[in-house]
């Protein structure tokens, strides 16, 4: 059998079918061939005593030696001659004896009444029944015995049995082909749901393995496919949108350097041009860098790994640095920062400030011009919360949903995108997965609130199927490489 027939599952079933009923009818076979040998048994038995009975009845009025022997005569009479049956009387004195030439050369127990077996030289096998007749006149005691050829029981038994096992193996034959046909029977749906795959294609992404008319063992598997289609689906999308958003966060940077490096190369310059082209080149150039590493930041959060360089710290201490290190942004536009609240956690003060200090410029970016932003810290059970709270908004669903995408923007046509690039939010995201937290956002009452909660310990590697993080008592073990803060 190849390879391929033994990984088909039609012909697995098929021969699973053919063992089961060769197994059954192995037993069926054996318990008929043992009952039908058993009554054959007591047929020949029945047929024996009931032969018996008769000469029995004829040797009860033979008491001398005359009348003996013209039963002897009559027992001759009525043995046939091929051998097959035989009746034989046994006694100590000669003249009552019948049959010498059988009991001198069978084999078998000459005993009280009953049945017994006897086998001649030629390996001929007799079933005998003997009765003992007590002596009466003249007669002494006699043993009547009457053997039956088996010859033909044994031709019966070996007929019965050929013929039980060819309908056998025709019967598993039978079954086996059956089961094969109702296999691929009961296998059509997933033929005709491999047809379906088949003309799944990266041009008609929405396309779906179809649920109708389904065994209900199917479908819960194409419900799994279909989900699993429909993720790989907006994973491919999200890819494509990102490829998109690359090309076009770098498109601006590059096209100033070659702008102005073309300019410069149109005429002779004097070296205080020269160094204002090399100035505006190296703003250009640092953009990029702060792109590129941003991704490289965003793409080993996505490998799992989790922040390291645990240390307990104050919230609001950590959180008060940051608004001190931002002071000057804050008075440019005119914006107070107000710290309420508290709480002690495992951070890498490094990856902490940076995921504030994204909130804070987002926050002074889109926010109300001359506002107040509140940084609320909140202390929970097992868990601590840090919520920037800034006038603005409203925000739409589809921003509330989509805030924290990489590249993403409200404004679809990215005015601002000279000072930002979109992976300010993506970032803070990204270290809080690193610290094995979550992200929040909503908007309400004219004020936007986005912020993070961290757990109260330590965090493993966290799953990239965005599995619940599992807080520890271990120690991380994860370098970081922190990007240039980024909006």
């Amino acid at each position: 059998m190849t390879a391929l027939h033994t990984r088909s599952i039609a012909n697995r079933l098929s021969l699973m079918f053919g063992l089961a009923a060769t197994v059954v009818l192995t037993l069926l076979a054996v318990a008929i061939f043992l009952f039908q040998a058993h009554e054959l048994q007591r047929s020949k038995r029945a047929e024996l005593h009931a032969r018996m009975n008769i000469i029995e009845r004829l040797g009860h009025r033979a008491t001398d030696a005359q009348d003996w022997a013209q039963f002897t005569g009559k027992l001759s009479d009525i043995t046939p001659d091929d051998g097959s049956l035989y009746f034989l009387v046994d006694s100590q004195d000669a003249r009552y004896r019948t049959g010498d030439d059988f009991l001198d050369e069978a084999e078998f127990q000459r005993g009280q009444d009953g049945f017994g077996e006897a086998e001649l030289d030629n390996g001929q096998r007799y079933m005998t029944y003997t009765h003992v007749m007590p002596p009466e006149g003249e007669r002494p005691e006699v043993r009547l015995i009457v053997a039956a050829g088996l010859r033909d029981l044994n031709a019966a038994e070996w007929l019965f049995a050929g013929a039980m096992l060819v309908l056998s193996v025709g019967a598993i034959a039978a079954v086996s082909a059956m089961g094969w046909h109702i296999a691929r029977r009961g296998l059509a749906p997933v033929d005709r749901l491999s047809a379906h795959a088949r003309k799944l294609d990266a041009r008609d992404l929405a396309r779906r393995l179809p649920t109708d008319q389904l065994p209900e063992e199917l479908v819960g598997l194409v419900g799994s496919l279909n989900d699993a289609l429909a993720r790989l689906e907006q994973a491919y999308l999200q890819l494509s949108a990102f490829n998109a958003d690359v090309a076009h966060e770098l498109r601006t940077p590059l096209g100033n350097l070659i702008g102005e490096t073309q300019v410069a190369l149109s005429r002779a310059r004097s070296s205080d041009e020269l160094l204002d082209v090399l100035e505006s080149n190296l703003e250009e150039l640092d953009r990029l860098r702060n792109i590129v590493n941003s991704m490289l930041f965003l793409a080993r959060a996505d490998r799992g790994e989790t922040a390291q360089d645990l240390v307990e710290v104050s919230l609001r201490q950590e959180s008060q640095r940051t608004v001190d290190f931002m002071e000057m942004l804050l008075e440019d536009a005119e914006t107070q920062v107000e710290i309420i609240g508290d709480a002690r956690v495992c951070v890498e003060r490094s990856l902490f400030t940076q995921a504030l200090t994204n909130l804070l410029d987002n926050a002074v970016r889109h926010g109300e011009h001359g506002g107040t932003v509140y940084v609320r810290i909140d202390d929970g059970a097992s868990t601590a919360s840090v919520t920037v709270d800034s006038p603005g908004g409203p925000l739409t669903d589809h921003t509330l949903k989509h805030i924290f995408d990489r590249f993403y923007r409200a404004d679809p046509a990215r005015s601002n995108s000279t000072n930002s690039h979109g992976l300010g939010l993506a970032i803070v995201r990204a270290i809080t997965q690193l610290h094995g937290g979550s992200v929040f956002v909503s908007s309400a009452a004219g004020r936007v609130l986005i912020g993070f909660q961290l757990p109260k310990g330590t965090v493993t590697a966290r799953p990239r199927t965005g599995a619940p993080h599992e807080v520890v008592s271990s120690t991380a073990t994860v370098s970081s490489n922190v990007p240039k803060p980024a909006t």
